[in-house]
């Protein structure tokens, strides 16, 4: 008969969700990237970004640069590759 009475090790069985700081450091990182980028001199080519503090990386596409009432605006296309997975976001500054 098995003894079920001695646990070695135990897991969580599922991920732990990212914390929100980090992600908000992750999202500063982009802003900062997308804001200095010089979309004329990149000709359409993909920015690659990362951010020392949280391991985080990834790379900005499909940016451009719109007029909107007077005001600038960049729409973009983000990924974000962390510990806790791979994510593809659109935005706005």
């Amino acid at each position: 008969e098995v003894d079920r009475s001695i646990v070695t090790s135990s897991a969580q069985s599922s991920p732990a969700a990212p914390a929100a700081s980090d992600q908000d450091s992750d999202q500063t990182t982009i802003g900062n990237a997308v804001s200095s980028a010089d979309i004329k001199e990149l000709g359409g080519q993909t920015v690659p970004w990362a951010n020392a503090g949280t391991g985080s990386r990834g790379a900005i596409t499909e940016m451009v640069e719109l007029k909107d009432g007077g005001l600038t605006c960049r729409r973009f296309s983000a990924t974000r590759e962390s510990f806790d997975g791979v994510a593809l976001y659109k935005g706005e500054l």
